[in-house]
């Protein structure tokens, strides 16, 4: 997929709509948006609970993820931004987004550091693995409403990745955060 198609993906074309995401994903000409490598059909229910079971009009209808190249292009995307649209499907109590969806989206999407990387073939085409993944839920994360989650890496040692993510709303309010160590395996699955 080239560019100018990933930026012409349903999800992408949704978030442009919306005046707020759309300043994201314009702050650089160098920006690449695309639907989210996790949210594209894989054999073998590769990703099926991102692609599939919660990619319905009424649990995550759109979800795209962003980023700026490095100027040196064999090195790492250290920054990633998402947008999701939440649906009444991830509720766990009305109007609020169930904990446990939220710790899979700061899953997810500090994930998405990885898949940048390894579609600039910058990194290993062998899967790292969540050995931990602490959170703080700071506000109640509202369904009804888009997202703003920002992953980086912290930290590389080896196989070892840290990485640190915060789900904010509209207005940049921090709403959780999250931590994590992602290993890659030594070998592919």
């Amino acid at each position: 997929m080239t560019p100018q198609e990933a930026a012409a993906t349903p999800d992408v074309l949704h978030f442009k709509a919306i005046p707020w995401c759309a300043a994201h994903l314009s702050s650089s000409p160098a920006v690449v948006a695309a639907q989210s490598f996790s949210r594209r059909a894989k054999p073998h229910y590769t990703d099926a609970l991102i692609a599939q079971t919660l990619n319905t009009p009424d649990a995550i209808p759109y979800y795209a993820t962003f980023y700026t190249p490095p100027a040196d292009p064999r090195a790492l995307v250290t920054e990633v931004g998402a947008f999701l649209t939440l649906g009444p499907l991830v509720n766990g109590w009305s109007g609020v987004c169930h904990g446990g969806i939220v710790m899979t989206i700061l899953d997810e999407v500090m994930g998405q550091l990885a898949a940048a990387n390894k579609e600039r073939d910058v990194m290993a085409d062998i899967p790292l693995m969540t050995a931990y993944l602490n959170t703080k839920f700071v506000k109640p994360v509202r369904t009804g409403t888009t997202i703003y989650v920002a992953a980086k890496f912290v930290r590389h040692e080896g196989r070892k990745y840290w990485s640190e993510a915060e789900v904010q709303d509209e207005s940049g309010t921090v709403l959780a955060k999250g931590e994590a160590l992602f290993v890659m395996l030594k070998a592919k699955l």
